[in-house]
Formats: structure tokens, C-alpha cells, sequence
């Protein structure tokens, strides 16, 4: 997915967290944090991508 294509993308609803148990919130708060890892993750291989590319410029 481009720049552009997120967006345009449209934003998940917020779920309501009022209808969940404590267990599932603490799910729900696990499931959430595994998505920051993942996209951390995305951002550190992007950016060293980057990285190499502009080191390929510069020489």
C-alpha cells in the first residue's frame, strides 16, 4: 500500500470497549501491543532500506 492508498484508506472504528470484561481487555491490550511490534518492525526495515538507497547515491 502506497502513501497515497492510506490515505484514502478509511480508519477502523474504535471498539467499544465498555461491552468487554477485564480479560478481554487485557487480550484486547496484547493483541494491540503484538501490532506495534509488527509495525515497528516495518518502520526499522523501511527505514534501513532507505538508508541503503541513499547510501547508494551519495558514493
Amino acid at each position: 500500500m502506497d502513501f497515497d492508498d492510506e490515505a484514502l484508506a478509511p480508519k477502523p472504528q474504535p471498539k467499544d470497549l465498555s461491552r468487554l470484561g477485564v480479560e478481554e481487555l487485557k487480550e484486547y491490550i496484547a493483541e494491540l501491543e503484538e501490532e506495534i511490534v509488527r509495525a515497528n518492525k516495518t518502520i526499522a526495515a523501511k527505514q534501513a532500506h532507505g538508508s541503503s538507497v541513499e547510501g547508494l547515491f551519495r558514493k
